[in-house]
């Protein structure tokens, strides 16, 4: 019998909790499960509404906003045994059955993480597969735009050909808010890296485990519905994101290749900035902050895992 241990970061995360849970019972139907929650010092009642819809949850509460990846890695040490690891966005809604086609991809050969297939509220498919990222995607994003660079073979980092999603295929990454991962990929891969606080530390955790020889799959027959964050639309957390990127991939590449990632994506905040678009412009701040520069291995400095 297979045991899942679902792990949930939450933050502030009251109103999502009680539809979270309530999807929980249907989408992993026919399996066993426990969930742990790590909440990141909310200000409102996200652990009451945790006990509350869920009594039998263990909850941790961490004291502090520690990042998506603390979060991660505090709920997984403290839950039951697991043969899986369900890690779940509180805006995350299984369908029913969502659970057996994930598991059944888990069991084919040299993967370790299985994704489902997501929509959003109103029902439209999310982009959420990735390929590596790489000087020549950014550039390709900053002049095609990521919608049609991701249509042309593999030139865009983000896979946006929705026919791509019909099929069940091996991605790089895939975006963070629903994966299965298998306890073998778990204990050889774990943990995530929390350095990043939020963004980038899936793409990290995938790509980890691809080096060790276990694949993203994408799995369309299992579906879930993403209600989404506000990265796109937030200028700090874009900014965020922005830079752990460059995180990213200055510890996996040498000096003269990240500063050349470093300035690909300047030319492409630079020039959304340039036509009003207030997170590319907080995200230019931030990548030419001289603290950053120190901080990051990009142009100045390479920093080794």
């Amino acid at each position: 019998m297979e045991t899942i241990a679902v792990v949930v970061v939450t933050y502030n995360s009251q109103r999502l909790l009680a539809d979270l849970i309530a999807s929980l019972g249907p989408g992993l139907e026919g399996v066993d499960w426990h969930l742990t929650v790590a909440d990141n010092d909310s200000h409102d009642d996200s652990v009451t509404e945790v006990l509350r819809w869920k009594p039998d949850a263990t909850v941790i509460e961490m004291g502090r906003n520690a990042g998506y990846a603390a979060g991660i890695n505090a709920a997984v040490s403290k839950a039951g045994p697991f043969t899986a690891v369900l890690v779940l966005n509180p805006d995350v809604r299984l369908t029913p059955g969502c659970i057996h086609p994930l598991l059944a991809a888990l069991r084919t050969d040299g993967t370790g993480i299985a994704v489902p297939l997501l929509k959003d509220g109103d029902g439209k498919l999310i982009e959420t597969m990735r390929r590596e990222p790489a000087v020549r995607r950014v550039l390709a994003d900053a002049f095609l735009g990521a919608g049609r660079a991701g249509r042309i073979g593999t030139l865009g980092e983000m896979v946006t050909d929705a026919r791509k999603y019909r099929s069940e295929t091996v991605t790089a990454w895939a975006e963070g808010s629903t994966q299965l991962i298998s306890a073998d990929c778990w204990n050889a891969v774990a943990p995530w890296d929390e350095s990043y606080f939020l963004y980038s530390e899936e793409t990290d955790f995938a790509l980890r485990a691809r080096d060790a020889g276990l694949a993203t799959r994408f799995t369309p027959a299992a579906r879930a519905v993403h209600l989404e964050g506000d990265s796109k639309v937030s200028p700090g957390l874009w900014a965020l994101l922005t830079i752990n990127k460059v995180r990213l991939y200055g510890r996996r590449h040498n000096r003269v290749a990240t500063s050349a990632f470093w300035a690909a994506l300047l030319l492409r905040e630079a020039s959304r900035a340039v036509l009003g678009r207030k997170p590319s412009r907080r995200a230019v701040r931030f990548l030419l902050n001289p603290e950053f520069l120190r901080e990051v291995p990009g142009p100045h400095t390479v920093h080794g895992r």
